[in-house]
């Protein structure tokens, strides 16, 4: 289950002037039954949002006062978000005679047309104090305090991922919260703004547009719309476009020789896929992703994982977790990992996370003869990568679901045409340009042929390269070397710091011959790999005198790299 939790507005979108149908208090119990929650997110003060709606206590958490309350219904828990109505402001709005003016234990409510008069009041009592409008209302609100932020309080409270959550309103103070839901749907009697904004329109207004969305969600998760909002970006094609992949949701095989770079193409990915708020769990035999950074490692050459372990990690939405192979014997990983997969699936169906199961050498784990414990696990199967140099010695259980190859190294086109086979589909054409170091092609089976991909290296790939280069040694066929007009000179620049140190004691001749020559550019592009600072460091620098190129040459290497001091 993807959505597994409703967060709803109340006027207008759950409730017309004040009052919900018992229909719509009936899909809200559906929802409930289906096994998902539900949040109320409203602009109402609570305890007249409980006075007037009786089935209040429907709600797993409700959000008043525009995101500046919490009340739990079972238990009738109570937490204040922001701090109370400062007395000066409030004085200073009845000074200017705005009313209606309703005091809540944080929000000020008053009339839209008395906006002008709150700007000037919230000025007088020199505070930061924001206004939000919902159609013919207004709300005064400490700075940061948004339906938005009450809502990551509800979810943080059941521990779910706003990735897991449908929001569903219609007015311009719905539209924060709206956007940070994976699935954003509007009524149809929402304003304009609002609908051009979100991911579904029902075709109903208010109540029944709601009962629209939940019976769509209990009989297909939602599978016919289409979010592209949290895309994450993979690379870019060579003839420009930028290439994305589902944040949830797909299947995608990586394939390629030993050390192509499926392991970098994959770094990239889960960094952009954490930076973006998914969870993922990858299955890591060879140790290959213990450095990667933000993520728990459980389990080491010396200790062996353990499924508890692993799902105590998983609890928290934000963690991510590597699950180290090492400590297993060979022959035992497969049935461990027939352990662990089940139990994953268990936690998804409960949460929808980890968002992504990344498993490397799939083969190994997933070989033709594996079946999963479930008859029904192979269709559960969303949000899976599988890592493997064998394509073809993979279950077709999984090969066939599928949905995007990545192949990357020499033998690309062959690792495509290998998986083209094992599921006895054509063999795409030839590609008609070879491939360069940081590229890859990329295969939608069911849409198209192959098409070259440019990739964005991971940022610790980056990081290590560039203290490579700003420290290491690069070897003598990479290094710099000064040699002057004449030749009389060797000088070995094995890195950036080096070449910044000889280039300040070498003489202005030396200096200019490289410059004007262009040496420095051409090794700052095919060796250091950074066309942005041979763009900079061009041939027009010659005009300039010598100190000043050397400087000017200084300040655009430590812009980019820390060098030594």
């Amino acid at each position: 289950m993807r959505y597994v939790a409703l967060a709803t507005d109340f006027d207008d979108t759950l409730a017309r002037d004040g009052r919900v149908d018992s229909s719509t208090v009936d899909a809200l119990r559906q929802a409930k039954a289906s096994g998902r929650y539900a949040i109320l997110v409203t602009g109402r003060e609570l305890d007249e949002l409980l006075r007037i709606f009786p089935a209040a206590d429907i709600f797993d958490w409700i959000v008043a006062e525009n995101g500046a309350l919490l009340y739990k219904p079972d238990g009738r828990e109570t937490r204040i978000l922001g701090e109370a109505p400062v007395p000066a402001l409030i004085d200073a709005l009845r000074a200017r005679s705005v009313s209606p003016l309703e005091v809540g234990r944080v929000m000020l409510s008053i009339s839209a047309s008395q906006a002008p008069k709150a700007i000037e009041a919230i000025r007088e009592a020199g505070l930061e104090h924001q206004l939000i409008f919902n159609k013919e209302s207004a709300m005064i609100l400490p700075p940061g305090i948004s339906k938005a932020t009450g809502l990551r309080a509800a979810a943080a409270e059941l521990g779910l991922s706003l990735h897991n959550v449908v929001g569903i309103g219609d007015a311009e103070n719905d539209q924060a919260f709206l956007a940070i839901c994976e699935c954003a749907v509007a009524v149809a009697n929402a304003l304009p703004m609002v609908k051009q904004r979100v991911d579904w329109v029902t075709n109903a207004p208010r109540g029944v547009g709601v009962q629209q969305l939940i019976d769509r969600l209990r009989s297909d998760d939602l599978a016919d719309i289409n979010v592209v909002r949290h895309d994450v970006v993979i690379g870019s094609r060579t003839d420009g476009p930028v290439v994305h992949l589902s944040g949830a949701g797909s299947t995608v095989l990586v394939t390629g020789g030993s050390g192509s770079g499926k392991s970098t193409f994959t770094t990239g990915v889960l960094e952009r896929l954490t930076e973006a708020g998914y969870q993922f769990c990858i299955v890591d035999p060879e140790g290959d992703y213990e450095n990667l950074e933000g993520a728990i490692v459980i389990g080491d050459a010396q200790h062996a994982p353990t499924v508890e372990a692993v799902l105590d990690v998983l609890q928290k939405p934000e963690q991510q977790v590597v699950v180290n192979l090492l400590g297993i014997p060979l022959e035992t990983r497969p049935a461990f990992f027939d352990a662990l997969l089940p139990r994953l699936q268990e936690v998804r169906a409960r949460t929808g996370r980890p968002h992504w199961i990344v498993i490397d050498e799939a083969h190994h784990l997933l070989p033709p003869t594996w079946r999963p414990v479930s008859l029904t696990m192979p269709e559960e199967l969303a949000g899976l990568m599988l890592i493997t140099v064998h394509p073809n010695h993979l279950a077709q259980l999984v090969l066939r679901r599928v949905e995007a190859v990545v192949a990357v190294g020499d033998r690309a086109d062959d690792a495509i045409a290998q998986y083209a086979q094992a599921v006895g589909r054509s063999v795409p054409a030839e590609p008609r340009e070879a491939l360069d170091a940081g590229m890859t092609r990329v295969w939608w089976p069911n849409q198209r042929e192959p098409f070259t991909l440019r990739i964005e290296p991971p940022r610790q790939e980056r990081q290590r390269h560039a203290r490579k280069y700003a420290e290491g040694d690069l070897g003598p066929d990479r290094s710099f070397y000064f040699r002057g007009p004449d030749g009389k000179l060797c000088l070995q620049a094995q890195n950036l710091h080096l070449f910044l140190q000889i280039g300040d004691g070498v003489d202005d001749a030396t200096w200019q011959f490289h410059l004007e020559r262009g040496d420095y550019t051409r090794w700052f592009r095919d060796t250091i790999k950074d066309d942005d600072l041979a763009d900079e460091i061009d041939q027009a620098m010659a005009r300039l005198s010598p100190s000043e190129s050397r400087r000017k040459v200084r300040a655009a290497i430590q812009g980019r790299y820390t060098i030594a001091a």
